[in-house]
């Protein structure tokens, strides 16, 4: 690519959009070009506006750009990547895909709206498809794609190659969610320390609802939800970044477990090939030691894109019973929105630039 894409960070101080700052540093294909954040703060300089909440430094190339307002004009940018709170992003995404802007969200604003994509370039590339669609139903010149909720994507990366090789009928998942889910300053200390929360709000809808879409199929201008039942559980946990989760499925056709450690090993990302910078290999890491996954130790592989299981083994209710961890603050929300926009520049959704 002879130039990179100039890009948009909308919620730029956030903790989301500041780890697609942090992750759009050194990117190979886009370059930060502006960032938007609440309109009481358009024209503050980013380093007076942002407190800065990751590790390391804030990157020197955006501390003295403009926050400007979110609009196209404003923006100037073909490609936003969208990390604004749900209960404005919806309007706003929709508002830059009319002016000609490739939104890629990590809202779920849009995530079950039925001409948008809950896009994980390694499962359901295919689910491009609903773009024609979208644009032509909406008389839109822009687009939107979104990524899964945080829980959801390393769920349904786990259950794709699952379902190919033996089906899914139904799944039991307790999830321990870590607090960085929750933004900036997130949750009170005091409400953590020495404490779970059984309750994350939202995310057991979440969870039960948007794998099934994910590994659904493209029928027509829709997607044909996939014929699995997920039952989900969701707690908060004092990790500081790393979603955890306790799977057990119930297979169509029973497999042990060395079948099932071969499946998820050998599985082929449907993206392979397209030399997207961010696209981890392997996928899925498998670890066969009595404690692992961790979040501390296990949740940086592949960069924070790979997805890490382990304790794979019988089940005595259901089939088979697994623990799966990914980055969430990466893979599932910003890492992932990356991937969704090289997938677009990869398949000629940015002309002129790929």
């Amino acid at each position: 690519m002879p130039d990179r894409i100039p890009v948009a960070v909308l919620g730029a101080t956030g903790a989301v959009g500041q780890r697609f700052v942090q992750l759009l540093e050194h990117h190979p294909w886009f370059r930060v070009a502006a960032l938007a954040a609440s309109q009481r703060r358009a024209g503050q300089r980013y380093a007076d506006a942002c407190r800065w909440a990751l590790d390391g430094d804030m990157p020197p190339s955006v501390r003295d750009l403009a926050l400007r307002p979110a609009t196209a004009e404003a923006l100037g940018c073909p490609l936003a990547f969208s990390a604004l709170p749900s209960d404005v992003a919806g309007a706003l995404e929709e508002d830059l895909a009319r002016g000609g802007v490739v939104v890629s969200s990590n809202a779920a604003s849009h995530r079950m709206d039925p001409d948008v994509p809950i896009l994980i370039p390694e499962i359901n590339a295919a689910h491009l498809a609903l773009l024609d669609a979208q644009r032509r139903g909406r008389g839109w010149t822009g687009l939107i794609v979104t990524t899964a909720n945080c829980a959801s994507a390393p769920l349904a990366i786990v259950l794709q190659p699952l379902s190919d090789a033996f089906g899914v009928r139904h799944v039991h998942v307790v999830t321990l969610q870590a607090l960085s889910g929750a933004g900036y300053p997130g949750l009170a200390a005091l409400d953590m320390v020495d404490n779970i929360l059984p309750y994350v709000a939202g995310e057991e809808a979440k969870l039960e609802r948007e794998p099934r879409r994910i590994l659904g199929r493209v029928v027509g201008t829709e997607v044909q939800p996939a014929a699995l039942v997920i039952s989900a559980q969701c707690n908060r946990v004092a990790v500081r970044n790393g979603h955890t989760a306790c799977l057990t499925i119930g297979l169509e056709r029973r497999a042990a477990a060395e079948a099932v450690i071969e499946t998820l090993q050998g599985y082929r990302s449907q993206v392979a090939g397209l030399g997207l910078p961010s696209a981890p290999q392997p996928l899925i890491v498998v670890r066969r030691e009595d404690d692992r996954p961790q979040p501390r130790r296990d949740r940086d592989a592949g960069g924070g894109m790979a997805v890490t299981v382990g304790r794979i083994q019988p089940c005595a209710v259901n089939d088979i019973k697994m623990v799966v961890l990914a980055h969430n603050t990466v893979r599932g929300a910003a890492g992932g929105a990356i991937l969704n926009a090289e997938l677009l520049a990869a398949e000629g959704y940015l002309e002129g630039w790929r």
